[in-house]
């Protein structure tokens, strides 16, 4: 039976939120803070749980990205991971992935933050299969600000993680995650560890 490796991206291969993270680096602090305080309404809202993660994740990602040319965003992905990426990763959670990879396990990461940002550290790490957020792009080739797919967060990456390995009775699957958006893919695995890498 082979295993399959889950991991959740932001709090377990990484050690801060890679969204928030981003547009500081694609925007600049004080546009980062300026924007913030202008939603800070959704973000009190969301964090009372009176407004659904993926809205407010996406009204923020709109005001900082709504109208950029996706080659562009894509440059700035891949910037963002060489100055900064390496210096974000947990040594452990590497190390863990490592050893998965050596025993030839299938790796997986599932992430609710968008795909574009998330794979320069998935070539990096060896990882060749991402579960993420996905970007809708107008037919100029620009981001619209939206997402293209639910937000992968919750039971949704349960669902992604079937879709991709729909035999569920022929592997073993173990779970790394560290938050709420992780409970669901946490409960499905046969083995579950939680905040496992944070120090």
């Amino acid at each position: 039976m082979k295993t399959v490796a889950a991991f959740d991206f932001d709090g377990i291969i990484t050690k801060k939120d890679t969204l928030l993270e981003f547009i500081k680096f694609a925007k600049g602090s004080k546009a980062f803070y300026i924007g913030m305080l202008l939603h800070s309404p959704i973000l009190m809202a969301y964090k009372l749980k009176l407004y659904p993660n993926w809205k407010a994740k996406q009204h923020i990602f709109t005001y900082f990205f709504q109208g950029m040319p996706l080659v562009d965003f894509n440059r700035v992905c891949e910037q963002f991971f060489a100055k900064e990426g390496e210096s974000l990763l947990y040594n452990s959670a590497v190390q863990q992935i490592e050893a998965h990879l050596d025993k030839l396990d299938e790796v997986v990461i599932v992430s609710a933050s968008v795909e574009n940002w998330v794979q320069p550290f998935a070539r990096y790490l060896g990882v060749k299969h991402v579960l993420s957020t996905r970007l809708e792009i107008n037919e100029q080739g620009k981001l619209t600000g939206r997402f293209a797919t639910s937000n992968c967060y919750g039971q949704e990456k349960v669902n992604r993680l079937a879709a991709l390995f729909p035999e569920r009775q022929k592997y073993h699957l173990i779970a790394y995650g560290d938050s709420r958006g992780d409970k669901e893919l946490l409960a499905s695995a046969d083995e579950q560890y939680y905040k496992l890498f944070q120090k």
